[in-house]
């Protein structure tokens, strides 16, 4: 079958249309038991080493897989991701711009979509048919996050994985539906969970593991995992471009606080952890969010994929002593 990479959520339903296997090249390097390995690859291909540790790790990603056509969003992600194309098509990848149009103009983000069809060779009627069969997916993971944040049934990590498996479908939407329906019929029955301190994560997925665990071992979970949820499409609106305007990661910080301040208030949640990405443009927005939330946030920031390190550990311990007193 063919197989479809892409460097950010895209419009999944034009891949599903045309019977690709979508593949998100972040979930491929980041789940890749020799993650750090592909950086490495990155840096002796020329990368400089104060790049995007998830820029250098697409790159890898997608000489380690094989991928031989890509999607890359040139307009609403990474910045690097224009010269990331440049030289992946030096390789003889096939590469195709998607772009997110900062106006959130809707004529503008149909007509990106209506290239992406064209150059998928499918029909608007075969994409709707997808998009009912991915929403009907996607409402389950949203299952999943009410039973996290409402019903106290799942951790943050396991909420964080559903999510960001709706970027691609894990590759194989049947499959990944079958997983989700046998992970709520097994949350369903747990017994309510006993943290005390409820967590909003802002930004992007982290690079570094360990750190739900570890929250968790402190009495505190997330409840509203932000740009994870995004990727599930969480609204339910049944028009394809409208989903799309309202998805909040690729367009500016306040159509994201919007839908922030929103769930923090909805979800309880009494603190913020705001992770960034080393040689991100997308840390200077930490200012923008401090200035628009009024719950106390710790800034984390990661570079490579590594276990959450003890600086980290320290910080973290700190602010949930901190939220402790609040709510005491």
């Amino acid at each position: 079958m063919r197989r479809v990479g892409f460097t950010t959520t895209i419009p999944l339903e034009v891949l599903i249309a045309a019977g690709a296997v979508p593949i998100d090249l972040n979930n491929v390097f980041i789940t890749n038991p020799s993650s750090n390995t592909l950086i490495e690859d990155a840096e002796l291909a020329g990368f400089p080493r104060n790049v995007c540790g998830w820029i250098k790790g697409i790159y890898g990603a997608v000489e380690a897989s094989g991928i031989t056509e890509l999607i890359a969003v040139t307009e609403g992600d990474c910045s690097y991701t224009k010269a990331l194309m440049e030289v992946l098509s030096l390789q003889g990848v096939r590469v195709y711009p998607f772009a997110y149009p900062a106006s959130r103009d809707r004529e503008a983000l149909r007509a990106e979509i209506e290239k992406l069809m064209a150059h998928l060779g499918v029909d608007g009627e075969k994409v709707a048919a997808a998009k009912v069969r991915l929403d009907r997916i996607r409402a389950k993971v949203r299952e999943i996050d009410r039973l996290s944040w409402q019903e106290n049934l799942v951790s943050g990590e396991e909420n964080h994985y559903f999510q960001v498996c709706t970027s691609d479908m894990n590759g194989d939407p049947d499959l990944f539906e079958a997983e989700v329906d046998a992970f709520l019929a097994e949350a369903s029955c747990r017994p309510v969970r006993g943290e005390r301190i409820r967590l909003a994560y802002l930004g992007v997925p982290p690079i570094v593991s360990g750190l739900y665990g570890f929250l968790e071992g402190l009495s505190a979970r997330v409840v509203f995992n932000e740009t994870q949820r995004q990727f599930s499409m969480p609204y339910a609106i049944d028009d394809l471009v409208e989903q799309y305007r309202a998805y909040t990661y690729p367009y500016d910080i306040f159509h994201r606080i919007q839908d922030i301040t929103r769930e923090i208030e909805t979800r309880r949640v009494d603190g913020v952890i705001h992770y960034v990405q080393s040689f991100c443009f997308r840390q200077i927005e930490d200012m923008v969010l401090r200035k628009s939330i009024s719950l106390p946030i710790l800034t984390l920031e990661g570079d490579k994929p590594i276990a959450i390190d003890a600086r980290t550990k320290i910080r973290v311990e700190g602010f949930l002593e901190l939220l402790e007193d609040r709510i005491s």
